[in-house]
């Protein structure tokens, strides 16, 4: 994540995302370069504009946040629903018990 947060300073700074400005970043925060995944990352910049591409990541979590809202609610009506039929459950095998203490004294 580290490498991302790199190239993200560095655009945010204006400066170009090379190879080079990576590990100099990388380094500046004393953390452990690793050449292949810095290659990796600047290959995979390549050609991409990124102000595009954060905008686009910005509007996602703000789509999402309202199904994700909506989860723990689902779930706490699917729980209450099964607290309920436990309930009943329990009230019908009372009953059955009393109806056949009812049939010894008769």
């Amino acid at each position: 994540m580290e490498y991302v947060y790199a190239a993200l300073l560095l655009h945010s700074a204006g400066k170009e995302i090379t190879e080079e400005n990576v590990k100099a970043v990388l380094e500046a925060a004393g953390i452990e370069v690793n050449e292949a995944r810095v290659k990796a990352l600047v290959a995979a910049l390549e050609g991409v504009d990124i102000d595009e591409a954060i905008s686009k990541a910005a509007f996602a979590p703000a789509v999402a946040a309202p199904a994700a809202a909506a989860a723990p609610a689902e779930a706490g009506a699917a729980e209450e629903k099964a607290e309920e039929a436990k309930e009943e459950e329990e009230e019908q095998k009372e009953e059955e018990a009393l109806e056949g203490l009812g049939a010894l004294f008769g």
